[in-house]
């Protein structure tokens, strides 16, 4: 037979593992948490450095192409200009008085 003072003692270390076991679990599942959470803001981070990236990219591509439209008009002005100035027909009229 089992004394008392043995089955108390069963009873607490049984009561110790139980609760050391689930402590560790909930420790487990806080730590599994962390790292999810963790990662979950440093996507939204990364996310947001590549936003920000692609934003000056476009910024970039949008003046390069203002720019070009700006010379393709000056190129356009030079011409009627050019034409305003009758220079362009007297060589055309010149060249077909060749032939």
């Amino acid at each position: 037979m089992v004394g008392k003072a043995e089955r108390n003692k069963d009873l607490i270390q049984e009561i110790v593992e139980n609760t050391a076991h689930r402590v560790g679990s909930i420790a487990s599942i806080i730590t599994s948490a962390v790292v999810d959470v963790s990662k979950e803001i440093g996507g939204l981070i990364s996310d947001g450095f590549e936003m920000r990236e692609a934003t000056k990219a476009a910024e970039a591509d949008e003046r390069r192409q203002v720019e070009g439209r700006r010379h393709e008009l000056e190129d356009v002005k030079l011409h009627e200009d050019d034409d305003a100035d009758g220079d362009l027909d007297a060589d055309e009229d010149d060249s077909d008085e060749q032939y």
